[in-house]
């Protein structure tokens, strides 16, 4: 029995250490856990990746989309959804803005993550690549309207682990980034003309490009 606890302390050991580890950093590098979550599509994240057009649908039942908008603290943004929710069906897509407005005397950098609830209806929710995961700039004072356009795939409800779901929330927080380097700043999306742009392609395009490629378990 002693030889064989003597035989298995290195690994109890290790594994102790791994685990010490992983949680110094969940704790100490909340940045390096979003990045996780962006990665896996862990924690309800939609990654980016190329849609099909949705297709016209041909199922009765509506979904509720709910929006949320947050901002971390040391961000002098105010952010919302300019409607709190959409009702649609599988395969149909749907325009909505989010509305951010700089209330400080000086430019400022931010940068949004966003995810999807319930998380195992990720997989079946596209959007638009728009004003996340990239650095976002506001002047003082100045405001920006940000469209979106999503739909959600008619696979939904063809999943038995999904059929049930009848709502979904997509939630955004922007985050200030500090300490960029002069060339980080200077790349920075002007947010306002940026989504200005966008908002005219849309209205010229017929066709939409939309991005997911969360697991389907």
């Amino acid at each position: 029995m002693s030889s064989t606890r003597t035989r298995n302390l290195p690994v109890l050991i290790l594994a102790g250490m791994l685990i010490a580890s992983t949680s110094g950093l969940v704790v100490y590098a909340p940045t390096l856990y979003r990045m996780f979550c962006n990665l896996t599509g862990f924690g309800g994240t939609v990654q980016r990746a190329a849609a099909p057009k949705p297709k016209t649908t041909t199922t009765g039942r509506a979904i509720t989309v709910y929006f949320d908008a947050n901002v971390a603290p040391g961000l002098p943004w105010t952010f919302r959804p300019e409607q709190r929710k959409v009702t649609i069906r599988p395969g149909e897509t749907a325009k909505v803005y989010y509305y951010a407005k700089n209330n400080s005397p000086e430019s400022v950098i931010a940068r949004a993550t966003f995810n999807v609830t319930p998380y195992k209806a990720a997989p079946y929710f596209f959007k638009i690549e728009c004003f996340c995961f990239t650095e976002e700039k506001l002047g003082p004072g100045e405001s920006a309207r940000m469209p979106l356009v999503l739909y959600v795939d008619e696979q939904l409800v063809k999943d038995a682990n999904t059929r049930d779901v009848r709502n979904i929330t997509l939630s955004y927080t922007f985050f200030k980034q500090t300490g960029l380097s002069a060339e980080k700043i200077k790349r920075a999306r002007d947010l306002k003309a940026g989504s200005a742009k966008t908002d005219a392609k849309l209205k010229r395009s017929e066709k939409v490009g939309f991005d997911n490629d969360a697991p389907r378990r």
